[in-house]
């Protein structure tokens, strides 16, 4: 069991590995590494033959180095806090607005396309980052478990569509790509905003904690207005 552990932690630090490299010399949405990585880390476990259960306690290991992950976003965050302070108020109307678009968009969303009461509900909880969405989720009706995983997709897709988007919208501001960013994409886009630079990086992460604390505030309001 240790050992089927250890080769899957192995497995997936390895495979990390490549499209890291291969980002640094072909940068473009789909060489994204949390992206890829996870591509290939599903093909790799088809072919090995190693379902969800087993790779489960590899992914455990990982998802607890998220804690130290985060703490160390603080590092450009407190190392900005001068630019960022200067910037308050701009990032807090941009933040509230963020955030109050992302959940009116995913429940609009969801009741244009007739899906059920549990996946609206469920769904305006993806912008969040997981430990809270799925807190806040069962308060208005949803599921945990799903929530997870539209969180983890908004995630993914963010940091690898995000700075695309952004850029097609000739949006070049460090503060207003890393808030935007940041709102909608959580931890894992905050990753990938780093990679911009330390200022994106530290107004991602700003806006990630603020609007995991806003939304858990006005989640069950909103959710109310539209039903």
């Amino acid at each position: 069991m240790y050992g089927l552990t250890l080769f899957n932690i192995s497995l997936t630090l390895l495979i990390y590995i490549g499209p890291r490299v291969l980002y640094r010399h072909i940068s473009n949405p789909f060489t994204t590494p949390v992206l890829l990585t996870t591509i290939l880390v599903i093909i790799v476990l088809r072919i090995v033959d190693i379902n969800y259960e087993q790779y489960t306690p590899a992914k455990e290991w990982l998802t607890y180095l998220l804690g130290p992950a985060t703490v160390a976003l603080a590092v450009p965050m407190y190392k900005n806090r001068l630019v960022i302070r200067e910037k308050a108020i701009q990032v807090s109307v941009g933040l509230t607005v963020g955030s109050l678009a992302t959940i009116a968009s995913a429940i609009g969303i969801s009741k244009m396309l007739n899906l059920s009461e549990r996946i609206q509900a469920t769904s305006a909880v993806k912008a969040v980052t997981t430990p809270v969405a799925i807190e806040i989720v069962p308060i208005i009706g949803g599921d945990p478990t799903l929530a997870a995983v539209l969180v983890i997709t908004a995630g993914i897709f963010g940091a690898a569509f995000g700075s695309l988007c952004l850029t097609l919208f000739k949006i070049h501001d460090p503060i207003s790509r890393g808030l935007g960013i940041g709102t909608v994409s959580h931890g894992i886009g905050t990753s990938q905003a780093v990679t911009e630079g330390r200022l994106q990086g530290a107004v991602s992460s700003v806006a990630m904690g603020a609007a995991a604390i806003l939304t858990s505030i006005i989640l069950p309001l909103i959710y109310k207005l539209f039903n």
